[in-house]
């Protein structure tokens, strides 16, 4: 399965905490792409692989199937999420309508000490090593994610449980994967300071259509890539 295997387990860990590292290890492995999209999981060899019995490790993966990053297939069993391109797009539809209500609301509710933290996060990405070769975007979760900050600062429970807790790493999972698209890292790096500027300038329609503008520019992308590999795949399609 190539699930990476460093997670260490002594024999005094409790079920629960067992089942804490198991879900945290899998989790990391989905969403940085080591267990690729697709691919089935196997309770068994889990088991084998944490020294784990079913139970704390079927709290694990129902755990990952709650954020949407495993789906259970009838006679199959748990494979890692794999979304069709609509879908994927369908996400993204999704985004750009909530982060942008996120971020007109975080322009009017943000403290000064908040939007002073979220200018250190940018801060931080800009001298991360991939994207200061032009090859990544800084991709760290929660308090260091540029994205997460806006939609905690909007203030709304609501919207903060559906996009950093259901949504959240099914998300960042596919942020991931597109985020070495050339140019795309600094493109995008451009976008998130003028987003930031708009609501430290406590301009929150300005804000929501830069946030609105800056996740169709992604979805852009993804429909490019499947395009192109649509292209590549039927390279007489259109001909007559």
């Amino acid at each position: 399965m190539g699930v990476i295997t460093d997670l260490m387990v002594t024999e005094e860990a409790d079920s629960a905490t067992l089942s804490e590292q198991v879900f945290r290890t899998l989790q990391a492995a989905i969403v940085a792409g080591e267990l690729r999209p697709g691919c089935k999981i196997s309770e068994p060899e889990l088991a084998r692989t944490y020294g784990i019995s079913r139970g704390p490790l079927r709290e694990a993966l129902h755990r990952l199937e709650g954020q949407r990053l495993l789906v259970r297939v009838p006679h199959v069993g748990a494979r890692v999420v794999s979304l069709t391109p609509d879908e994927l797009i369908e996400l993204y539809e999704v985004r750009e309508s909530l982060e942008g209500m996120a971020c007109r609301l975080a322009a009017e509710r943000m403290s000064e000490a908040e939007i002073a933290e979220l200018r250190q996060v940018l801060a931080t990405h800009e001298q991360d090593e991939s994207f200061q070769a032009g090859v990544g975007y800084y991709q760290q979760e929660g308090d260091f994610d540029f994205h997460y900050k806006i939609i905690q600062g909007s203030g709304n429970k609501t919207l903060a449980k559906l996009l950093c807790d259901e949504l959240y790493q099914l998300v960042r999972m596919y942020r991931i994967r597109f985020s070495t698209t050339p140019n795309r890292p600094t493109q995008a790096f451009t976008e998130h300071h003028r987003i930031l500027e708009a609501i430290a300038n406590r301009d929150g329609e300005l804000a929501e259509l830069l946030m609105r503008r800056h996740i169709a520019a992604s979805r852009r992308n993804i429909e490019r890539h499947y395009a192109g590999a649509q292209a590549l795949t039927n390279p007489n399609r259109g001909e007559s």
